[in-house]
């Protein structure tokens, strides 16, 4: 589904990625760790579209990402991609339905049809007697629930989560990381998580690991 070949990226003259070969297929865990600086969270970016290599290709079910336009890309990544981050930067003022739903909102799906659908994943993730709380009413797992739910709304081909068990009790983090698998058992959803827990990392089908702007 995901196949990237000879990524390489520069900020000024640190060189952070050095020629990444990569392929994904679809409904599979992939963990990627290393230790800090090694390139793991631009690597991410980069496959999750959010920032561009400097050399190399990128492919999505044989669709080049390089040869999209600006609004060509945002629109693919409203559509296809869906991000967990470890703070999970819900907005405040909105409610956890409202939130789950603004990928669709944003990709002009009718606020009644968005709302079906995240009513469902909120039920789904076990949240069902929380969809009109505010972020701030929520605990820390909850919220991090509720950002796992924004990133299916849309259906994407993959969910890219950076350190998302980071802000979470051991608990709530052993919570999530079975809820990664359970959706991808239900939904053949594709997940590339960048984390330093080493139970997650090993609980994936395939762990990656990066020194020095390279997978080994």
């Amino acid at each position: 589904m995901i196949e990237a070949k000879g990524i390489k990226k520069k900020y000024g003259e640190l060189e952070v990625l050095k020629g990444i070969d990569l392929i994904i297929p679809r409904a599979e865990v992939v963990s990627i760790v290393g230790a800090s600086g090694a390139g793991k969270t631009t690597l991410l970016q980069i496959l999750g579209t959010l920032d561009l290599p400097d050399q190399g290709s990128l492919k999505y079910d044989g669709t080049s990402i390089e040869k999209l336009s600006s609004k060509a890309l945002a629109k693919f990544r409203n559509q296809h991609i869906g991000f967990i981050f470890q703070f999970h930067h819900l907005l405040p003022e909105f409610t956890a339905l409202e939130n789950v739903g603004m990928p669709a909102y944003i990709n002009n799906i009718s606020r009644k049809e968005a709302n079906i659908r995240a009513t469902e994943l909120l039920d789904f993730l076990g949240l069902k007697d929380r969809v009109n709380h505010t972020p701030s009413e929520l605990s820390g797992g909850e919220q991090q629930r509720v950002a796992v739910a924004r990133s299916l709304m849309n259906r994407p081909k993959v969910v890219f989560a950076d350190e998302p068990s980071g802000n979470l009790d051991s608990h709530n983090a052993r919570e999530l990381h079975k809820l990664f698998f359970k959706l991808r058992d239900e939904f053949e959803q594709t997940f590339v998580i960048v984390t330093h827990n080493e139970e997650l990392a090993n609980m994936a089908d395939r762990k990656l690991v990066m020194s020095d702007g390279r997978l080994l």
